[in-house]
């Protein structure tokens, strides 16, 4: 059974030490283990805080699916209207 007992605090010291949005996901895949989900934990509390780099965020969403990049324009849109 796996618990986050340790996954999460990893997660967060990882962007607590770092300078940026990519230097949290760096130390976070650098302390190795169960690094896919670190990083995913440490993104998001890291794209909160810093935001994403725009020309990282364009690479991302080019290599995302068409269904699954729709998904997240529709997403947005809809966050946007309730704002």
């Amino acid at each position: 059974m796996e618990t986050c007992q340790k996954t999460v605090p990893e997660a967060i010291i990882a962007f607590l030490e770092s300078t940026g949005f990519e230097d949290a996901l760096r130390n976070a895949v650098s302390l190795g283990g169960d690094s896919d989900t670190l990083a995913c934990i440490t993104g998001g509390i890291a794209e909160a805080f810093y935001g994403m780099p725009p020309e990282l965020q364009q690479e991302t969403l080019k290599r995302l699916p068409e269904d699954l990049r729709a998904a997240y324009e529709l997403f947005w849109q809809n966050l946007e209207r309730r704002m």
